[in-house]
């Protein structure tokens, strides 16, 4: 018998800077033309984030010399699959784009879900930037390299860790954004006061007023604190081995309420109620005081989100999650605010 060994042993530098400032997508034209990204550019974006953002970007970046085209497809959580992402890649294939191009993503967090991930698969992978439209996508999905689709069984079952060649954090998109969004939002920057920094937990409930009214400290303080948080965990656990399932904290029951909603509940929504399932959970387990979970009910009730459910997911509802290991699953218990540990719980 012959052995013949294949020695891959390499280190690829996957660092990528993220921009937050006022007007960042100002500053996207020099960054692509400095840093040689693509020959040419496919702006994937949502119908609704196309009317709103995408023909004004595609104008600019044209205006600019860099060349650009804009594909989309519809709205919502209910585009997150397959067949959409082929389709996607078909419209790329019509227009031309090579192995030498890449994918500028543009809208919330559904849009920076498909288009990462046909990024990572298209001609077996290009490059792409992050532009994200909604808090939600500023503090979370946007940032981490975690792409991927649903299927009818769970929520982003299929999807590859490919991280982005930069983040673009326009914080002037927020301007327009309903209020129920920024909401939606806020949950996920809770979850980060919550399971790392009781200092952001403490300055969100300070000053909800002022993040609701768009005052530039404020809103600068909580995605740029948010970002760190996530930052620090990904760089010690890019591929959730361990640490970066802490970012998981009110997803697994959140997840499983999206899904019996039909998708019909907003992602930041579901995680609220999520998070308050799982503190009870942990409230039993003796881990975490009442007086701290009701603290974190009392910010989610002030921020106008939800904290009840009509029907609890079950332990049959959340096995079908990502984050199971044969008959276990991670779950993630806060112990106060501030840190919060991971614990595998049978099925």
């Amino acid at each position: 018998m012959s052995n013949i060994r294949v020695d891959l042993k390499r280190t690829t530098d996957r660092s990528y800077t993220i921009f937050i400032q006022k007007e960042a997508t100002l500053e996207l034209p020099s960054y692509l033309k400095k840093h040689k990204v693509g020959e040419k550019y496919a702006i994937i974006t949502d119908d609704k984030t196309q009317k709103l953002f995408g023909n004004a970007l595609l104008r600019y970046l044209r205006k600019h010399h860099v060349q650009a085209e804009i594909i989309t497809f519809e709205e919502g959580e209910k585009s997150k699959r397959l067949s959409v992402v082929e389709s996607l890649a078909e419209k790329m294939v019509e227009k031309e784009f090579t192995r030498k191009d890449a994918i500028i993503a543009l809208g919330g967090g559904v849009v920076g879900d498909i288009a990462g991930f046909l990024a990572s698969i298209y001609f077996r992978g290009i490059p792409y930037i992050q532009i994200p439209t909604t808090l939600l996508a500023m503090v979370d999905s946007s940032i981490g390299g975690k792409t991927g689709v649903d299927m009818r069984c769970g929520k982003n079952l299929i999807g590859t860790t490919t991280q982005p060649i930069a983040v673009f954090i326009d914080t002037n998109y927020l301007k327009t954004l309903p209020v129920k969004q920024i909401r939606n939002g806020l949950a996920e920057i809770i979850k980060y006061g919550i399971i790392a920094d009781q200092k952001l937990f403490k300055f969100i409930e300070q000053n909800l007023n002022k993040i609701f009214a768009h005052e530039e400290k404020a809103i600068n303080y909580i995605i740029k604190r948010s970002v760190e948080i996530k930052v620090k965990i990904i760089e010690e656990d890019e591929k959730e081995k361990g640490k970066r399932m802490l970012l998981n904290y009110g997803h697994t029951y959140g997840h499983a309420l999206e899904l019996l909603s039909g998708y019909t509940l907003l992602h930041g929504y579901a995680i609220s109620i999520g998070m308050v399932i799982i503190n009870d959970i942990a409230i039993k387990k003796k881990l975490l005081k009442k007086a701290e979970a009701e603290r974190i009910k009392k910010l989610l009730k002030n921020t106008e989100l939800p904290t009840t459910t009509m029907r609890t997911p079950t332990l049959k509802d959340i096995a079908s999650d990502k984050k199971r290991e044969g008959d276990y699953i991670n779950l993630v218990f806060p112990t106060k605010i501030g840190h919060a540990i991971i614990l595998k719980e049978k099925l």
